[in-house]
């Protein structure tokens, strides 16, 4: 575990003065070429073939590598949830961090299927968190998972009756993202899962969703952990009365962010950005991460080709998010847990896209006659 003061150990926005790259077009048609060439008719290995090619423009290389991959989790409270917005309770923001870290929980799970590292954050969880004795923190596969405490505040504000936070705490969750990602991208990670836990979020996650398109709250609010119609109706209610009682700026995504977001979720914009400033490919989650990158896109367009939706959830407004991203699912399986599970859950297909490229033979390599022209 890292308890070192965040602001000890990284500058101040950096996700500010970061450089974005164009995605490389030479790679990317080369990969084409290449796709073209290999022994199968063109085409055939459906949308992997698109994918591939997706990842070769966002990393630069003709054969691009997805491994080792990791996936962040990124904590923190919500003070709305003391409204009943949820099925659970708050407290257990802070027992799910300690069940990630002892590799109990479903994204553990997953991420010990494809061979991942977790690594969890506590940007804003309400109580402070003992991790000793609570098993290994070493993120391998087979383990629990790196922790890093950097909290920015414990919890946000109740965002019904003001701001969830302040513009200078949102920047530093987003300082938070950027620099976990960072030090995640410079320890090896290749591809990059953003994943979250904070009870309320989805709640956050819709009026998010809601300041930056303009869509209606209605479409966006959905069951979340399993509420029920009249839970649900309060939750809408909350979005509401949140999103008038602040008036957030749809054009500044910052301002958005502190005054209707989460800390773990501008904790995950600010990871967006920095993998798509070092080339990282990133798997959006579901509902909550894909909120984040919402609003990582609107803070800088340029992210957005390194961006990649894992799978489309049961929440309504993940589905509008995506399109509005422009970003196909890979998978439906009526998934709303959050954690990463999804992304985790897409990272072999990934592997798989960039392996094609890799490793299968071209029709000369191989000896095989190509088709006639």
């Amino acid at each position: 575990m890292d308890e070192d003061p965040f602001c000890e150990v990284i500058e101040l926005y950096s996700w500010m003065s970061r450089e974005i790259p164009l995605p490389s077009e030479k790679s990317a048609e080369a990969a084409r070429r290449r796709l073209d060439r290999l022994t199968k008719p063109q085409g055939s290995l459906g949308r992997l073939e698109g994918l591939a090619v997706e990842l070769a423009a966002a990393t630069g290389e003709e054969r691009p590598k997805v491994r080792p991959a990791g996936v962040l989790v990124m904590a923190g409270d919500h003070g709305v949830a003391a409204g009943g917005v949820s099925a659970y309770p708050p407290e257990v923001t802070a027992q799910m961090v300690l069940n990630f870290l002892r590799g109990g929980a479903a994204v553990n799970v997953l991420s010990r299927v494809a061979g991942a590292a977790v690594w969890v954050v506590d940007v804003g969880v309400g109580v402070e968190i003992n991790p000793a004795g609570v098993g290994s923190t070493t993120g391998a596969a087979g383990s629990g998972a790196v922790f890093r405490v950097r909290k920015v505040r414990p919890g946000t504000a109740d965002m019904t009756r003001g701001p969830a936070m302040s513009r200078e705490e949102a920047e530093r969750a987003l300082d938070v993202g950027w620099s976990v990602a960072i030090e995640m991208i410079d320890s090896g990670i290749r591809l990059l899962a953003l994943g979250e836990m904070g009870i309320g979020n989805t709640t956050a996650a819709a009026a998010v969703a809601a300041a930056l398109t303009g869509w209606p709250e209605g479409d966006l609010v959905g069951l979340g952990t399993g509420i029920d119609p009249v839970r649900r109706q309060k939750k809408l209610q909350a979005v509401r009365r949140a999103l008038a009682v602040n008036r957030p700026d749809p054009s500044d995504a910052v301002d958005v962010l502190s005054k209707v977001g989460g800390l773990e979720i501008a904790g995950l914009a600010g990871a967006a950005l920095a993998g798509a400033a070092r080339r990282v490919p990133v798997l959006m989650d579901g509902f909550i991460a894909s909120a984040a990158v919402l609003a990582a896109v609107h803070i800088d367009s340029r992210a957005l080709p390194y961006m990649f939706a894992s799978h489309r959830s049961v929440e309504p407004g993940h589905g509008r998010i995506l399109r509005w991203l422009g970003r196909e699912p890979l998978f439906d399986l009526d998934l709303r847990l959050g954690e990463g599970t999804g992304a985790v859950l897409a990272m072999p297909m990934m592997e798989a896209a960039a392996r094609i490229l890799d490793e299968m033979a071209t029709f000369e390599e191989a000896g095989v006659s190509d088709a006639e022209a």
